[in-house]
């Protein structure tokens, strides 16, 4: 225990009369002072673990707390050398190093580790080092030797030729200096074979588990941010995971995985598009749940792009179709396919009212929903497809599309994923005229 940790426990008076007796050097080292301020789940736990894994929700304190880690390590170990390892190398320096909450924030500035980005390393006054690498690049791995290692978001390392999986391997296998080599990773939770593979070491004692939600952090985070992420979030089985820190397992049987649906995850922006469509699965009543509403391009690639996932819940006919024609607006799109079995010609009557020049396709389903599905979720497996960014009711709905032909999902209908299948069916699996001969 530090001589300060005691005082975390006093009565506010004892601390105040204490400060008052301490020299202006002494009472700066309170701004530093880690376990004055964490929670007891941001501290390293007790026990002979050999990789702690703090796996919680967004601005849990995870990152600090990796940072705190390493900087203790650092400051008790002239001799340390540390691996820091995030899914890019810009990451590394932005978020673990430079960050808020990173690696410099945390030190007092005499103890302060210099930072040289051209040697991707940092320097401690003692001589304690610590350096960057990135998961995308594995062999970067091979042949260095470390003492430790934190490992910041392995839930989005790139999952590509099983990099973030040959990035570990190489980073355990270069863990051979100092008498008790260890690695804390700091990760928000994702059903990516390296999380799980960790986890199935947790009852072996290896592995120690510290598990948490955002709101654990609730003191310490805007009441705006938590609004917004209760209000975006709310309902979907991506808010136990993203806010509660749970993992979500992928159901048995389904069309989609969620790894799957990480590994078609595209971060950067959408190439030149061929074609763009806006597809709409009505609702069944006036009333309706929500009418699911999908923006999808075909790009110069050859790909299927998600871009946007427009719908909208509880509204009246008038409603939804407005929705639907500023979405073709928005993104200049090249046709709206309109599921017709509910309503017929009252679907397209009711888009023409809320904007008549749209390039309306109706379709009529003779399958089911998960039938109609099955030649997407091939295309998915096959690389075919990248999401544009993050649709949460849109993938839980897809997760829970199963082979059987149920749906075991939330909500009574996967409406969004219906308006998905119809949008990369017209892109990619629409009929096409063939080269033939005729006898004239």
């Amino acid at each position: 225990m530090s001589p300060l940790d005691w005082l975390k426990d006093e009565p506010a008076a004892i601390r105040e009369r204490i400060a008052k007796a301490l020299t202006n050097e002494e009472r700066n080292e309170f701004d530093f002072h880690w376990g004055m301020s964490a929670r007891k789940a941001q501290l390293a736990p007790d026990g002979d673990w050999r990789i702690w894994l703090i796996m919680a929700g967004r601005g849990f304190g995870k990152t600090r707390a990796g940072a705190e880690w390493v900087r203790m390590v650092a400051e008790d170990n002239c001799e340390a050398r540390i691996a820091l390892v995030s899914s890019s190398l810009a990451e590394a320096r932005a978020v673990m190093i430079e960050g808020e909450s990173g690696i410099i924030a945390c030190c007092p500035p005499e103890r302060r580790p210099q930072f040289e980005p051209s040697l991707r390393r940092l320097r401690w006054p003692n001589g304690a080092q610590a350096q960057m690498y990135s998961a995308a690049e594995p062999e970067s791995l091979r042949g260095p030797q470390n003492s430790h290692a934190w490992c910041d978001e392995i839930g989005k390392w790139p999952l590509a030729h099983e990099r973030a999986t040959r990035c570990w391997d190489n980073l355990l296998m270069g863990l051979r200096l100092g008498k008790e080599p260890r690695i804390a990773v700091t990760t928000t939770p994702r059903a990516v074979p390296l999380v799980q593979r960790l986890l199935e070491r947790e009852d072996g004692g290896e592995v120690a588990v510290t598990r948490g939600s955002t709101f654990d952090n609730a003191s310490n985070l805007p009441s705006q941010f938590l609004d917004a992420m209760e209000s975006e979030f709310a309902g979907s089985q991506l808010a136990r995971q993203e806010i509660g820190g749970e993992l979500l397992k992928d159901i048995e049987g389904a069309l989609w995985s969620r790894t799957l649906l990480e590994q078609v995850r595209d971060t950067g922006p959408a190439p030149e598009h061929r074609r763009v469509v806006v597809a709409v699965d009505p609702p069944a009543s006036a009333n309706g749940d929500e009418c699911g509403i999908l923006v999808a391009a075909l790009g110069q690639d050859g790909l299927g792009h998600v871009l946007a996932d427009c719908t909208v819940s509880g509204s009246q006919p008038d409603g939804w179709a407005r929705a639907v024609a500023n979405a073709a607006e928005e993104w200049e799109a090249d046709r709206v396919v309109a599921e017709a079995n509910q309503g017929g010609a009252m679907v397209e009557s009711v888009l023409r009212a809320a904007k008549s020049s749209l390039p309306i396709k109706l379709v009529h389903a003779s399958r089911g929903k998960v039938a109609r599905a099955e030649p997407v979720a091939a295309l998915y497996a096959a690389g075919r497809v990248r999401h544009h960014g993050n649709f949460p009711q849109l993938e839980d709905q897809l997760c829970g599309l199963m082979v059987a032909g149920d749906y075991a999902g939330p909500g009574r209908s996967p409406d969004r994923a219906d308006a998905l299948v119809w949008a990369l069916t017209e892109l990619m699996l629409g009929r096409t005229t063939r080269p033939s001969v005729r006898k004239i």
